[in-house]
């Protein structure tokens, strides 16, 4: 396995791919039924594969991802072998009280009385002027001093413009997690924002290089393109190998869900270095990026410029979704997020009012209503 490490912090060196312990294996489709064995051989493998990060939150399974790795790392005899991160819930924080309550039961969660990395989860414009209003920095501090936590970082949804403010906003991170791969240059805080954050010293942890498995199962025409290269490589290769030549980049996170994945993404990450793709091979990669963005329906590149939407209509987050359900071939499944997160919430497509603001502020010029209601149909099976 290759190591990196995190310019701030010169003692601890990680495995250039992490573990995310978001996709686990599970019993019978129940997201919050862990199959112990599975994760077991997970864990083993890839202790076996050196690799030393491991990657939760407080959300992911349902509330179950925490805990299940608390006892797997036990019944492993693992605890120990790895760097554990997890997430602070931001947005189900209510008071001040609340940021410690939510460590605390974290911790047990994990079986732990120390994280090493603790993260603020999914942070935005919005969910920044919560941390900054209910002293949430000042709670990290604290949880640092007194040991149960280490390095204080953040993770990211959100505009270039908002992931600057949060850099600037705070002297003291020490390292980022933002989503990137060879599709998503742009998207969010992506290669600007990834430069960004090096040039002030912040390590840099990316999530999403296989755009939640959908970089691996490309469409016929994208397979084609990756074949163009005369050694052989998977298409979860291609994609890994991408984030990994990137030298700010420390570790990338895979939310694998079985033990032979782990030991496929472990060996591309064992052979992968900085700046090692050739120009023929990035060539290959931008076709490959191209004949994706072409497959898109809206030309938005979340900005949020559009934001705030007087009737809370979530813009960005809809055009992603819609986007990413007709890339992927993921209808069904962006279709029960949309149901889930926007339809229920209040801040979905049908909630426009076609008031208009948002149309003088797009930099791209989109008809944002009128391809509002395109997505709405698209993802709710009314439309084709």
């Amino acid at each position: 396995m290759h190591y990196r490490r995190f310019p701030l912090i010169d003692e601890l060196e990680i495995s250039a791919l992490g573990l995310g312990c978001m996709r686990l294996p599970t019993v019978g489709g129940d997201d919050a039924v862990i199959d112990e064995p599975g994760f077991d051989a997970m864990l083993v493998a890839a202790a076996d594969a050196g690799i030393s990060y491991l990657d939760t939150a407080y959300v992911y399974h349902r509330g179950k991802s925490e805990t299940a790795l608390g006892a797997a790392l036990d019944r492993t005899g693992l605890r120990g072998s790895f760097t554990l991160a997890t997430k602070s819930p931001v947005w189900m924080v209510k008071e001040a009280s609340d940021w410690d309550r939510y460590l605390d039961e974290q911790l047990k969660r994990l079986g732990t009385g120390h994280i090493d990395f603790y993260l603020l989860h999914a942070l935005s414009s919005e969910r920044w002027e919560k941390v900054l209003k209910l002293g949430g920095l000042k709670a990290l501090e604290r949880a640092r001093a007194d040991g149960r936590i280490g390095h204080i970082g953040f993770s990211f949804h959100d505009s270039l413009d908002s992931f600057k403010k949060i850099i600037d906003g705070y002297q003291g991170w020490e390292f980022c997690q933002v989503q990137f791969n060879y599709v998503d240059l742009d998207f969010q805080a992506g290669a600007a924002g990834i430069e960004y954050a090096a040039d002030r010293d912040i390590g840099v942890i990316v999530m999403e290089p296989l755009r939640g498995g959908g970089l691996a199962r490309p469409p016929a025409d994208v397979r084609e393109e990756l074949r163009k290269h005369p050694t052989p490589r998977t298409p979860a290769e291609w994609a890994l190998r991408f984030v990994l030549d990137r030298q700010e980049v420390v570790t990338t996170l895979s939310g694998m869900g079985s033990a032979g994945q782990v030991l496929e993404n472990a060996a591309v990450a064992a052979s992968a270095r900085p700046n090692a793709l050739a120009r023929s091979e990035h060539e290959i990669l931008e076709d490959a990026r191209r004949l994706f963005k072409a497959r898109e329906r809206v030309g938005c590149s979340t900005c949020g410029y559009c934001q705030p939407c007087p009737s809370k209509v979530a813009i960005p987050d809809i055009f992603s979704m819609y986007n990413t359900a007709v890339m992927f071939d993921e209808r069904v499944g962006r279709s029960s997020w949309y149901a889930i997160a926007n339809l229920k919430t209040g801040t979905g497509a049908d909630s426009c009012t076609r008031c208009g603001l948002c149309l003088a502020k797009c930099p791209q010029a989109i008809a944002i209503p009128d391809r509002l209601a395109e997505a709405h149909a698209y993802l709710t099976g009314s439309g084709s």
